[in-house]
C-alpha cells in the first residue's frame, strides 16, 4: 500500500480511502501519486478485508485538477508522449481491474487525469459544485489515448465526449447526473463523505463475488466487445460456497453470510 503526504490510504471498517492530498494544488496528479494509486488498487488483499474503495480528493475544491503540468515541461522527443500515455494507460487500468469495487467521491473540479481516474471508478457520486470533463483544446493542446477515448465513450457516448472536448466545455453536476456520469448529488463535501460511507457499508453487505465478476464482465465487454469471453466468471460463481450458501439463505428465508469463496 502507500501513505505519503501527497497520498494517503487509511481503511475504514471494510472499505480503503485513498485521499489525493494536493490541496494547494486543487490537487493536481504527480506521476508519484498515480504510481502510488495503481499499486493500492493491484494489491487488494484477498482475504475479505477490503470490500470497497473510495478515491476521493482533499479539501472541497477539487477531486484533481489532472496532472501536474510542470512535469511535461521535460518532454522533448515523440517518445516521452508516447510514454507518458502509455503510463497512463496502465495506471488506469489497473484503478479499473481493481478486484473490488470503487467510488469516486468528487467534490468541485475533476479535470484532466483526475476525471480519467474518476472514470474508472464503478460508481461516482459528486457535490453540486461539480466542474468535470477534458478541456485540453482550450489548456495544454494535447490529446487522450484510444484507452481514455474508450472508456468515456462507454459512459456518455462518443457524441457526448466530443461535444465536451471540442467545445472545453465541464460538466456542471445536473448535466453530468442528467447523461448518467454520475449516480448521485450531494450538497457539499461532508455529506459526499457520508454518502461515500453509507455506499461502502451497503456493498460490504453483498454478495462478493457478484460484484468482482459483474465488475470483470463489464471490463471486458468495454475492452474486447461482445465477443469477450466470461465462462470463467459464470464457472466462479456458480460453483462457489457462497452460490450454495446464498441459494440455502434464500430457500430458509434468512440472510446469507457470504465468505467470498
Amino acid at each position: 500500500m502507500t501513505d505519503t503526504d501527497e497520498l494517503l490510504y487509511e481503511q475504514r471498517g471494510s472499505a480503503g480511502w485513498v485521499t489525493l492530498n494536493r490541496p494547494q494544488a486543487r490537487n493536481a496528479l504527480t506521476f508519484e501519486m498515480y504510481e502510488g494509486l495503481a499499486r493500492i488498487c493491484g494489491s487488494i488483499p484477498d482475504d475479505g478485508s477490503i470490500r470497497s474503495i473510495v478515491i476521493t480528493g482533499a479539501g472541497e475544491k477539487a477531486f484533481a485538477a489532472g496532472t501536474d503540468m510542470r512535469q511535461f515541461r521535460d518532454f522533448s522527443s515523440a517518445q516521452d508522449a508516447i510514454d507518458y500515455e502509455q503510463r497512463m494507460s496502465r495506471v488506469l487500468q489497473t484503478i479499473e481491474a481493481c478486484p473490488v469495487p470503487t467510488i469516486a467521491a468528487i467534490s468541485g473540479a475533476c479535470t484532466g487525469g483526475g476525471a480519467g481516474i474518476a472514470a474508472t471508478c464503478d460508481i461516482r457520486i459528486a457535490t453540486a459544485d461539480l466542474k468535470f470533463g477534458f478541456p485540453i483544446a482550450r489548456t495544454l493542446g494535447n490529446t487522450l489515448s484510444i484507452d481514455n477515448l474508450s472508456r468515456m465513450a462507454s459512459l456518455i457516448g462518443a457524441g457526448r465526449v466530443k461535444e465536451a472536448i471540442f467545445t472545453a466545455k465541464l460538466l456542471g453536476a445536473e448535466d453530468a447526473l442528467a447523461i448518467g456520469l454520475i449516480s448521485e448529488i450531494v450538497p457539499d463535501h461532508a455529506a459526499l463523505v457520508e454518502r461515500a460511507g453509507e455506499l461502502t457499508e451497503l456493498m460490504a453487505s453483498h454478495a462478493p463475488i457478484t460484484l468482482r465478476t459483474i465488475k470483470e464482465g463489464l471490463r471486458r465487454l468495454r475492452v474486447h466487445g461482445a465477443g469477450a469471453d466470461g465462462r470463467d466468471l459464470i464457472v466462479e460463481a456458480y460453483t462457489s460456497e457462497d452460490f450454495r450458501e446464498g441459494m440455502e439463505a434464500f430457500l430458509g428465508k434468512r440472510k446469507p453470510e457470504w465468505k467470498g469463496r
